[in-house]
């Protein structure tokens, strides 16, 4: 039973959902906002939990030959995530931004020095919202990788009463997909770059 349960997890729902995913982004009207990024130049992707549906086909067209992988945690729920952003062209690095830390730090330290893009929902796996753990400091600084702002606005959507209010845009509908300008936490400190990275994340996100 155990195996079955987790075959539907790992195979079946990731499947269907990415299925989903698609359906809602083919039949939107789509808007896009996008800062201009040099294609040689390795990012830092960085979203919130809640607005996390889109962004893989937000990255995929914003850079459409671009290797990214994005930061998971290794409870089912990000195994779900994972393979639902590998079926959009999405990698995965096992760990969070709390649990698994120094995992997920040395892996994302790895994708980078290779070229490869590392995309991070600051405030994952568990919250609170729109909060910035020290992990997209750290790989930032360590690396001296810029980081830009990934953000999809849906004017039609539902939103779930889980702690990251996660939204699901209806189909049909129009969204607003925005690359923000890409920006360095070098200089600063800590907690002055939290905020910093808070700051333009906060920008364009859906509250």
């Amino acid at each position: 039973m155990k195996s079955l349960k987790n075959y539907f997890l790992t195979k079946i729902a990731p499947s269907f959902l990415q299925l989903i995913v698609r359906f809602i982004y083919l039949t939107s009207k789509k808007n896009f906002h996008y800062s201009k990024v040099s294609e040689d130049e390795t990012l830092i992707i960085a979203m919130w939990h809640g607005d996390l549906l889109m962004q893989p086909l937000n990255y995929r067209n914003f850079r459409k030959n671009g290797r990214v992988k994005v930061i998971v945690s290794e409870h089912k729920d990000g195994l779900i995530i994972k393979k639902v952003c590998e079926y959009l062209g999405v990698g995965g690095i096992p760990g969070s931004s709390s649990k698994g830390g120094i995992k997920a730090l040395k892996n994302a330290l790895k994708e980078l020095k290779a070229g490869t893009d590392v995309a991070i929902t600051p405030d994952g796996p568990r919250g609170p919202r729109f909060s910035i753990a020290d992990g997209i400091v750290a790989i930032s600084k360590k690396t001296n990788t810029r980081i830009v702002s990934l953000n999809a606005v849906p004017k039609s959507y539902w939103q779930l009463k889980s702690w990251d209010r996660f939204v699901i845009p209806k189909p049909f509908g129009i969204i607003d997909f925005y690359v923000s300008e890409p920006f360095s936490v070098n200089d600063l400190e800590m907690d002055e770059a939290k905020e910093y990275i808070k700051e333009k994340m906060l920008v364009n996100a859906m509250r």
